[in-house]
């Protein structure tokens, strides 16, 4: 799951970005609203949540809400913010927040939080994903797969693998780039080395392995992978 954040404190940008980080989630941070702007017309459709600060420098948190709502589209929206009288709270969300978090706040409401809008919005975060025999359990990290026999193998995977093999099944049988990947997966200004995708296609290959599936992701030469669905 992919979280845009907009947060112009630096040391509480940073502490959510760690905590978000270590329950899995992909974050792009931005400090000021220019650079939030630029990530939503870059790729706002890449985003599953979205945390905003109310005040932020040259374009408020309000503001960027009413532009993303003016766009119809639906992404959930925390809105983190000092003002904490009731006519605020009804701007914020009048303007399109789904909650509102006052600061101070602690990390373990802020989770709380994310995981209610979880549950009101579940097409943003459910809990298997089943294409043909694979199935992914988004609580456990794991994977299953049946077999000839009827019987289900679980796999653990870490998150990358986790996150290409979701992707993968998200798109079955389509050709995905190595571009497609990067965007997907991988922050915004934290692009890895050159060949990590590949390097993360043959890690994953090698865990797929037991299962007898490894095939299933073929290499396009010249255009990237496609993985292959078979009933």
């Amino acid at each position: 799951m992919r979280i845009l954040l907009v947060e112009d404190e630096t040391d509480l940008g940073s502490a959510i970005k760690r905590a978000l980080i270590q329950y899995n989630y992909i974050v792009d941070w931005a400090q000021d609203g220019e650079e939030a702007t630029d990530l939503i017309e870059i790729g706002l459709n890449l985003y599953t949540i979205g945390i905003f600060d109310w005040l932020l420098p040259k374009i408020s948190g309000i503001d960027l809400i009413k532009k993303i709502r003016q766009q119809n589209s639906s992404l959930p929206i925390l809105m983190l913010t000092a003002k904490d009288r009731e006519e605020d709270k009804v701007i914020g969300l009048d303007a399109g927040a789904d909650d509102y978090l006052v600061k101070p706040f602690g990390m373990a409401e802020l989770l709380a939080r994310l995981r209610a809008l979880q549950r009101r919005f579940p097409l943003i975060n459910p809990q298997q994903l089943t294409v043909g025999k694979i199935t992914l359990d988004y609580s456990t990290y794991t994977i299953s797969f049946q077999d000839k026999t009827g019987d289900n193998k679980p796999l653990s995977l870490t998150k990358k693998e986790f996150q290409i093999l979701e992707y993968f099944l998200k798109h079955p049988n389509q050709i995905v780039t190595r571009d497609q990947l990067l965007a997907q997966l991988w922050e915004w200004g934290n692009e890895p080395m050159s060949n990590v995708v590949a390097a993360q296609i043959r890690l994953l290959r090698r865990k797929l392995e037991p299962l007898r599936i490894e095939h299933c992701i073929e290499t396009v030469y010249g255009l990237g992978y496609r993985f292959i669905i078979t009933n």
